[in-house]
């Protein structure tokens, strides 16, 4: 698990109220863990869960959360929004293409900054990217002192994977200004895959599972291997092109193009009608998440001129086919980017507000074969709720970790230490009763699994009992791909007039290749004889990899006396 050590102020053990945080580029989150260690999603003083990451100045008032976000319409120059990725970065490097309706970013003193008028009067402040985190986390902070009625003083923050030193560096000063104390950063895909592997429900197994974090403004997907509750990231991809607003924007132009057909002005000319059009785009599509249907209304939109419409969602998934496109061919890529075949992928976690859209679901189900379970709401019943799935992961890492000194926690979870050795190869057994040519490979510890491991596997006898020979062996997989025999042509007269959609049925009823995969066995490390075993009985096979990667071997006749055992050197 990568992550950074604890902030500079650091609180006694004992004294410690944390909280876990989701900082993220469009919107904030904030979970706190109950009694029974459940983590909960809290909601600020105006009750939004979704806090939106943007800040606003009337009269010298703060604003924070969706009431900012209302100010983007009236009072653009003064609100703060998608500012999180400006953290860390120099000027030169940064993306404002989304801070084109609210204040812009500039280069300040070798930083960036933003110029607002956040005192009452005329007089405008340039106020820091590292200022405006800490406001930001400051309202964060107070929403959840004021919910618990404990003063929270320390937090597990989310991070991307692709955040660099500096940002991170820059992410912990400001937490650390606003009165946090920064127990561990912890990348955002590891936080979601923690908030349901936590669940009293689930089981700790060997499993690939695909995160994709599909936010606002970016999105981002990794591959992890899980192997006896430690992950390891295999790949991670980015992407700004396929986000939320590209879904809102899909919308946007859409009733634009009504409006137009009806008035004859473009609201997007306007930089308030553009603001007005932006929001309710983004609410229809949250409809539209709920509901088949939505109604899109907004009073004077331009010119004074009121416009209502309807949308279905057939629609909708229509007109924003490229952006789901997008996102389809940007979670393949990572898959093939890890090394690995959808075939391979056991889970799918959809994480981020983007993620409640259904067809991006449906999408996944039709990508990924049936044995690969995907977790969203319209999937899996008990699926949870996509956009608080960091912030739990967050808090219940902080409830873990918040009774230690802080230079334990930054000891183990350095970057150092948690860099370990891992398995190249599966190693798994072939499981053989007289023909020695005969024998099925099944896994025991799969590729990717960090040393040192122990896994245990019990293996059914022949039905008439007997000798039985035991091989260890090294096994990597790989997909088989089978091609149907083609379709007979037939012979005969046809009607002209039919050929041409007789032969556009043919294409579309061509059977589609086979694709499974297959274990393709390697070097034999052991073999193991098991005398005179009883009919219907079963062998234990426990095979233990010592962190020099080492490995002992024991196989047994399961309720028999005696047994085999085996070292192998390490490599």
């Amino acid at each position: 698990m990568a992550a950074e050590g604890a902030s500079a102020t650091a609180s006694a053990p004992g004294e410690r109220i944390a909280i876990g945080i989701s900082f993220g580029n469009s919107n904030s989150s904030i979970a706190i863990t109950s009694v029974d260690d459940k983590a909960e999603v809290i909601a600020n003083e105006d009750g939004d869960r979704q806090i939106p990451s943007i800040l606003s100045y009337v009269d010298g008032e703060e604003y924070n959360g969706q009431q900012a976000k209302q100010q983007l319409i009236r009072n653009s120059n003064n609100t703060v929004a998608y500012f999180r990725d400006f953290l860390g970065q120099d000027f030169k490097s940064i993306d404002p293409t989304h801070c084109h309706a609210s204040a812009h970013p500039q280069e300040h003193e070798s930083t960036i900054a933003f110029t607002i008028q956040d005192k009452e009067g005329d007089e405008k402040s340039t106020v820091t990217i590292s200022e405006i985190a800490t406001r930001q986390f400051r309202r964060l902070k107070q929403s959840a002192t004021d919910f618990s009625g404990k003063e929270v003083n320390s937090a597990v923050i989310t991070i991307p994977t692709n955040f660099n030193e500096k940002q991170k560096a820059a992410l912990t000063k400001s937490a650390s200004d606003a009165g946090l104390e920064v127990l561990q950063l912890i990348h955002e895909p590891i936080a979601a895959l923690l908030a349901y592997d936590a669940r009293p429900e689930s089981k700790v197994e060997d499993k690939n599972v695909v995160v994709a974090d599909l936010g606002g403004t970016r999105s981002d997907v990794a591959v992890i291997a899980s192997r006896g509750g430690m992950y390891t990231i295999l790949a991670t991809a980015h992407d700004y092109e396929y986000a939320g607003v590209h879904l809102d924007k899909v919308l946007q132009d859409h009733f634009a193009k009504e409006f137009i057909k009806w008035n004859s002005i473009d609201p997007r000319e306007n930089a308030r009608s553009l603001a007005k059009l932006k929001l309710e785009a983004e609410a229809t599509k949250k409809a539209l998440s709920i509901g088949t249907n939505a109604n899109f209304s907004v009073e004077s939109l331009a010119e004074g001129i009121d416009f209502a419409s309807t949308i279905n969602r057939l629609r909708y998934e229509t007109i924003a086919r490229k952006v789901f496109d997008g996102f389809n061919r940007l979670i393949e890529g990572v898959v093939k980017k890890a090394g690995l075949d959808v075939l391979e992928i056991d889970e799918v976690i959809l994480s981020g507000g983007t993620s409640h859209t259904p067809k991006i679901a449906s999408n996944m189900r039709s990508i990924f074969p049936e044995t690969t379970t995907v977790l969203a709401p319209s999937t899996t019943p008990t699926a949870i709720n996509p956009s608080e799935l960091q912030a739990r992961g967050a808090a219940l890492q902080a409830s873990l970790i918040q009774e230690y000194e802080s230079e334990d926690i930054e000891q183990s979870t350095h970057p150092a230490v948690t860099t370990v050795k891992h398995l190249t190869n599966a190693i798994g057994v072939l499981a053989i009763s007289g023909d020695p040519k005969q024998g099925i490979f099944t896994p025991v510890i799969s590729a990717e699994t960090a040393v040192p491991a122990r896994r245990t596997i019990h293996i059914s006898v022949p039905k008439e009992g007997g000798d039985v020979l035991v091989k260890i062996v090294e096994g990597g997989s790989h997909i088989k791909v089978s091609k149907p025999d083609p379709k007979p042509k037939t012979n005969g007269n046809k009607d002209s007039d039919d050929s041409d959609e007789d032969s556009e049925e043919d294409s579309d009823d061509e059977p589609e290749e086979q694709r499974e995969r297959v274990w393709k066995v390697g070097n034999v490390l052991a073999e193991a004889a098991i005398r005179d075993t009883k009919k219907g009985s079963k062998i234990e096979v426990m095979i233990n990899v010592a962190n020099d990667l080492g490995v002992t071997i024991t196989a047994r006749e399961v309720g028999a006396k005696g047994g085999v055992r085996g070292n192998l050197s390490p490599p």
